[in-house]
């Protein structure tokens, strides 16, 4: 119903007393937690006052998986400040925290504690590469993939690995034997070709709102031999996070895709677990675009705008060889 209509029936039957009711009242907004807290004292820029709120809530509720994350809000928002000091700090102690909690609990036992050890190691190596460091900041980053390797928060190590490493090297293969669209061509079968890799989700706004900004520029750039893959994966579950199988979630996919992103149905969409994994896509979208010689020329997760995305196009479509040097 539009909402001039819906105004339209609520002013009938409050006009009309046989069909008036009580207006309900409006729902109380949720307290907040204390990760809201202290992320509030973060964007005031009054880091002593978030970190007095954590501690304090540590002092008077216990060393709580929550107030372990909250805590590793502080480290998030002084790198983000370019405060490295401080966050380098901030996620020492973030780490000793968890890992002290490691000794009678694996990591993936509840949400927040790898949200939290995720956050510490990342900002460690954002602040360490934004200190000059990058070589360093690298060779933590392997050390931590290979310490929890087998946990949920690989993914998002990989993709701050990415983030400092990948431009510039190789891309990574995307074969599946699962696929939407046409079959995904290989690596070798596109050199010589500008190669975008959409990597999306299909409980993502975020890609959907991504999606028709790729779509103006790939047809911008249609002359240029311009290839869209479109890679995802299964996460388990439907519309609102209902349960489902493998085969109805597939499903579930592709009516996404062809509601949402009408344009992928000629493109070629790897269904892989790994090709997430290696890409460490922990944040949809992510963007990497790979030049004519099958190097990665960006790597970006989030929320490009237009100008940004085509920016990055420009760079591939370039003749081959030339790219790098830009």
């Amino acid at each position: 119903m539009k909402r001039t209509t819906f105004a339209l029936v609520l002013s009938l039957i409050v006009s009309f007393p046989a069909f008036a009711q009580t207006p309900a009242a409006p729902a109380a907004p949720r307290p907040k937690t204390i990760v809201d807290l202290v992320r509030d004292a973060i964007a005031q820029n009054d880091f002593k006052k978030g970190e007095k709120l954590v501690l304090d809530d540590m002092a008077a509720n216990g060393t709580t998986p929550i107030a372990i994350e909250a805590f590793s809000w502080l480290g998030r928002g002084a790198v983000a400040a370019k405060r490295y000091d401080e966050a380098m700090t901030y996620a020492a102690r973030t780490y000793e925290i968890v890992e002290e909690q490691l000794k009678t609990r694996k990591l993936d036992d509840e949400a927040r504690l790898p949200i939290a050890l995720g956050a510490a190691i990342e900002v460690t190596a954002l602040a360490t590469a934004g200190q000059g460091r990058r070589s360093e900041s690298v060779m933590y980053l392997q050390q931590e993939i290979e310490r929890y390797k087998n946990t949920s928060i690989l993914m998002r190590l990989n993709k701050n690995l990415n983030v400092l490493s990948l431009e510039g090297q190789p891309a990574l293969p995307w074969s599946s034997s699962e696929f939407l669209g046409p079959r995904p061509p290989s690596l070798a079968e596109l050199k010589g070709k500008p190669v975008v890799l959409f990597l999306w989700a299909h409980w993502c706004g975020d890609c959907k709102t991504q999606g028709p900004l790729l779509e103006q520029v790939v047809n911008k750039y249609k002359n240029s031999g311009i290839t869209v893959i479109a890679p995802t994966q299964r996460f388990g579950y439907a519309e609102k996070r209902r349960p489902v199988g493998p085969a109805e979630e597939l499903k579930y996919i592709e009516s996404i895709r062809d509601q949402f992103y009408p344009w992928m149905k000629t493109v070629s969409a790897p269904v892989s677990d790994e090709v997430y994994l290696r890409y460490g896509v922990s944040t949809t979208p992510t963007y990497v675009m790979i030049d004519r010689d099958g190097k990665v020329s960006s790597y970006l997760p989030g929320q490009p705008t237009i100008e940004q995305i085509d920016a990055m196009v420009q760079k591939i479509v370039a003749p081959a060889g030339t790219a790098s040097r830009q």
